[in-house]
């Protein structure tokens, strides 16, 4: 799979945030902002995903996040995350990253205290999974930009639903 300098797309992203910042002036309108871009970026990437990947259908949201962290993660970000944090009913978990490079070079600037800067993955997460009829709510619950000890992203089961064809068999 072809990659380009992750130090180049820090400072990219990094670029596209600001001027984010700049032009909405507020804070909030940015983080829905990156997350919209993200849903656009994940809708598209599944499909590359799916095609590269070539890991077997997922079975379930627990199997679905585990190949998000593992795979999905591994392929367009070149981390890992680690799958946690699981409530009883198997609906909510955590995803926790063990490096994010979205954040290299990174500190926020006085005024953007709640700024979720890499608001994108939450949006790429949901974007994809949506594509495999896995409905998630995301966002992030800890980030190392705003003191946190680590990034933590927070998933939401909210429906799964069986793949549905638009047309009708003539059999």
């Amino acid at each position: 799979m072809e990659t380009i300098n992750s130090e180049i797309f820090t400072l990219m992203y990094g670029s596209i945030v600001r001027q984010l910042i700049t032009d909405l002036e507020d804070i909030t309108e940015v983080n829905k902002q990156l997350d919209t871009m993200g849903y656009n970026i994940g809708v598209r990437l599944i499909d590359e995903f799916l095609a590269k990947s070539r890991t077997a259908a997922c079975t379930d949201f627990r199997d679905s996040t585990e190949k998000v962290a593992k795979v999905g993660f591994r392929m367009f970000l070149n981390t890992t995350a680690n799958v946690t944090n699981w409530n009883p009913e198997g609906t909510e978990c955590s995803l926790v990253l063990e490096d994010n490079p979205l954040t290299d070079f990174v500190e926020l600037p006085e005024g953007c205290s709640k700024l979720k800067y890499c608001n994108v993955l939450c949006g790429v997460i949901r974007g994809a999974l949506e594509m495999v009829n896995v409905q998630v709510e995301c966002d992030f619950a800890k980030d190392t930009l705003r003191g946190d000890e680590l990034n933590e992203i927070r998933l939401k089961l909210i429906s799964e639903g069986t793949e549905a064809y638009p047309f009708k068999d003539d059999d």
